[in-house]
């Protein structure tokens, strides 16, 4: 860790950020559960997420008893690409229903392979990934980053973007709130030149950071 927060540190934001979060890490999620998570995420809430993901576990995954608690395992992908569109859409998703599926039947084919992805370079794993329907810049950043080990990773949603056009906006010349697909490669390519091969980590010490300054409220509100 020690590396990781040297490479980070090129700048004062990023130290003080750093210094006040102390110990902050990136989780390693379950790949697939972490692919379908962020999938449910895209144009949705963090109530809603939860809500999403809670009725996906309780009507397809197993349910397991701890110390006298109730609890359900997250579904394999095979259980979900079996699923029908109808009881997927119960669940409170929405348009999404069809990615979820077509999405657990790549990875239960071995189409994608998570251990390949792991092993592949940032760009061609990305590439991969994208290959899922429903996955875009974003969730497939998200993904490699907090469940495939890829530290270059950087997520750029408007929070993000809202960050760095704050704080360097001089240096990485962001002009708008959305960026073209185009536009959000050359913005992770200038990240990466300027933060190093843990660009990720980076990126939370910075939301983190922001967030607290603001009381939390900024995320609640566009």
């Amino acid at each position: 860790m020690t590396k990781i927060i040297k490479s980070i540190s090129k700048d004062k934001i990023v130290k003080d950020a750093v210094e006040k979060f102390q110990g902050m890490r990136i989780l390693r999620q379950d790949p697939f559960q972490c692919l379908i998570s962020f999938i449910v995420s895209s144009n949705s809430n963090i109530p809603k997420i939860k809500f999403c993901l809670e009725n996906i576990t309780k009507k397809f995954g197993k349910k397991v008893l701890w110390e006298g608690l109730e609890f359900y395992l997250f579904p394999k992908p095979q259980k979900l690409a079996k699923a029908s569109l109808a009881d997927i859409k119960s669940c409170g998703v929405g348009y999404r229903d069809s990615f979820i599926i077509q999405a657990a039947k790549m990875i239960a084919s071995k189409e994608i392979d998570f251990q390949n992805l792991k092993k592949m370079n940032y760009y061609t794993a990305k590439e991969e990934i994208c290959k899922i329907p429903g996955v875009g810049n974003k969730v497939a950043d998200c993904v490699m980053l907090f469940s495939l080990d890829k530290l270059e990773s950087v997520p750029l949603d408007r929070w993000i973007i809202r960050i760095l056009s704050k704080y360097y906006n001089d240096k990485f010349e962001i002009k708008t709130k959305t960026i073209t697909p185009k536009q959000y490669d050359t913005l992770h390519q200038k990240i990466i030149e300027h933060f190093g091969p843990y660009a990720g980590y980076s990126q939370q010490f910075l939301f983190k950071s922001e967030r607290e300054k603001n009381q939390k409220s900024w995320v609640l509100n566009p």
